[in-house]
């Protein structure tokens, strides 16, 4: 408006003097006219020049870091101006409620923590869902134990299956007073199949006493040819846990290794040549197995499976790693393994392959069963045939059903098994 008014005045001061002459009301239109006519040219021109002159100008103060602040207009004419934009990297807030929310956790911490670790979770079973995913065995117990294994909708209505109020997945042992032949147990696989990996499970609880055989292992097909691993395995009344690789001939094991644990047996792991004895690993940490790791609320046991070799680790409660905890795993910092059986002679590639996760509750048999009159192993400073008064443990486990009962615990309760693998 005010470049119009001022330009209409310079076009009278200058205009030519026979139009000056001939002022009057006519030409006073005709002049207005013709200056709002030269007044829009002039504007544009205007603009377009400033648009130029000052284009430097406010490219360089657009892209002024300090100068990085958006101004919007509200609906009601007021000016919004928010806080200059910071130049941290740091976490930012935006987009979040401040204070406490009712916000619920997935046992992970997000992206920006599980990128910390090449290890990502593959397979995860917990909580309600525990047992999706889990094929129920129900063939007869190829350790020769004296239980029936059971398929998931018979163990479920006999009261040897459930998720527990804590979401702890709970396998048990029959409980019938006297049977005539064997109890009723559950042994369970996991449908999905890996090569190499990361397993790690936590436990609370597993099954003890006199007659039991509880072991959480990994399985590949055609046994022994695609190996065997065994995390978590122990009879009676041990307390300190063994792990043992089983294999097709060709894998040893050095008499030296890297472990917190002692070797039982030998350095030759082949099923075939050591009448399944395996290259074993025996725990020196006394709260690792039975009554022990029960009495501490468990732990967490980890099997590492890589190039390098296979390792097997144990961390009781109150000292589980948090990289573990938070769900971004490093290996590399948990110090020694409980076990180690290296590459250098048992090629992992070669031996172990498409392997399940396995957890069985198994009595007497080919373990339990012969070691029922023995004693000298940690935990079993009594044997089993002096402390339950029966001279076997197939009579013991025919005619003693309150000794599993609820009070005795033979029973697994898992807090959850997770399996990670690197991905590129």
């Amino acid at each position: 408006m005010y470049i119009s008014t001022l330009l209409t005045l310079f076009l009278l001061a200058n205009a030519a003097p026979t139009q000056a002459d001939m002022l009057g009301v006519g030409f006073l239109k005709r002049a207005t006219k013709h200056a709002h006519k030269v007044a829009i040219k002039q504007s544009a021109t205007l603009a377009r020049d400033l648009r130029t002159t000052f284009a430097s100008v406010l490219i360089q103060d657009a892209t002024s870091p300090s100068m990085q602040n958006v101004y919007c207009v509200g609906s009601a004419g007021n000016v919004t101006i928010p806080s200059p934009v910071s130049n941290s990297t740091g976490p930012s807030n935006s987009g979040k409620p401040s204070g406490s929310g009712n916000g619920t956790s997935t046992g992970t911490t997000g992206n920006s923590t599980s990128a910390s670790s090449p290890w990502k979770v593959v397979q995860s079973y917990s909580g309600q869902n525990f047992f999706n995913g889990w094929s129920f065995y129900t063939d007869a117990d190829p350790t020769n134990g004296n239980v029936q294994y059971v398929d998931q909708s018979t163990a479920s209505s006999n009261g040897l299956l459930e998720v527990n109020s804590q979401g702890h997945a709970v396998m048990r042992v029959e409980t019938t007073p006297k049977v005539s032949n064997n109890r009723m147990s559950v042994r369970i696989t996991t449908n999905e199949t890996f090569t190499q990996g990361l397993v790690v499970m936590d436990s609370v609880h597993m099954p003890t006493g006199c007659a039991t055989w509880p072991a959480f292992w990994t399985n590949g097909p055609n046994w022994p040819a695609g190996g065997e691993i065994d995390i978590v395995e122990g009879v009676n009344n041990y307390t300190n846990n063994q792990a043992t690789i089983h294999t097709n001939p060709g894998c040893t094991v050095p008499s030296s290794l890297n472990m917190t644990g002692t070797s039982v047996g030998g350095t030759n792991c082949a099923a075939a040549e050591t009448n399944n004895q395996g290259c074993g690993v025996r725990s020196n940490q006394g709260n690792s197995f039975g009554s022990t790791f029960n009495n501490n609320s468990g732990g967490v046991y980890a099997m590492l499976w890589t190039n390098a070799g296979v390792s097997v680790y144990f961390f009781p409660r109150g000292s589980v790693p948090s990289d573990i905890t938070k769900g971004a795993p490093q290996p590399q910092g948990w110090g020694e393994p409980m076990a180690d059986w290296p590459a250098s002679g048992c090629n992992p590639s070669t031996f172990f392959y498409d392997h399940s996760a396995i957890f069985d509750t198994t009595l007497c048999g080919d373990w339990a069963g012969t070691a029922w009159s023995s004693t000298g192993v940690p935990g079993q400073s009594t044997s089993c045939a002096q402390q339950t008064g029966y001279s076997t443990c197939e009579a013991f486990v025919q005619n003693s059903g309150a000794s599993f009962s609820e009070a005795y615990h033979p029973d697994w309760e898992v807090a959850s098994v997770k399996i990670y693998q690197t991905q590129s």
